[in-house]
């Protein structure tokens, strides 16, 4: 198995910074706190370009509220310049995560979603006369970091000094 080293660099470059503000901001322009970072647009990407290189960035805290979609789910939302480092953090590390899902995972991919989902819900509703629905509640909170941290090492090599989630790696 292939272990994928020095991509941290490729993380911050001005460039990926550039088009995870537009994946961050598609969608969302007229908010308020998108309108804010894109006022002073260049020197925003280079703060944050820098803290990303020097590694003194730390993420904000995360908004919290809940919706009603039936039932009612507790939304976690990250300040919108954490999400330009999520997407710049997908930028390069996707790829390799992309070829190691099964065909059958639909959320958040390019060139999946919903759609494709229902479609394939279809083909197996047509084949198979019975169906298991499963609702597993609270799953990612109850995700063991440390396990998680240890399955991400084997595909990305962390640099030494970098932390997440207070931890150093």
């Amino acid at each position: 198995m292939k272990t994928f080293k020095h991509l941290y660099p490729q993380i911050y470059t001005f460039a990926n910074l550039e088009q995870a503000l537009r994946k961050a901001r598609r969608g969302k322009r007229h908010k308020p706190n998108v309108a804010a970072f894109e006022c002073d647009l260049d020197l925003e990407l280079l703060a944050l370009q820098d803290a990303l290189q020097d590694e003194s960035y730390h993420p904000g805290g995360y908004r919290h509220f809940t919706i009603y979609d039936g039932k009612p789910r507790r939304i976690s939302a990250a300040p919108f310049r954490d999400r330009v480092v999520h997407h710049a953090l997908c930028n390069v590390t996707e790829p390799i995560w992309e070829a190691r899902f099964i065909d059958d995972s639909y959320a958040c991919r390019v060139g999946k979603g919903t759609h494709a989902a229902l479609d394939r819900c279809t083909q197996f509703a047509r084949r198979y006369p019975y169906v298991l629905q499963a609702d597993i509640v609270q799953f990612f909170p109850s995700v063991d970091h440390d396990i998680l941290r240890s399955l991400l090492a084997r595909r990305i090599a962390w640099q030494k000094h970098m932390s997440w989630g207070g931890k150093t790696l």
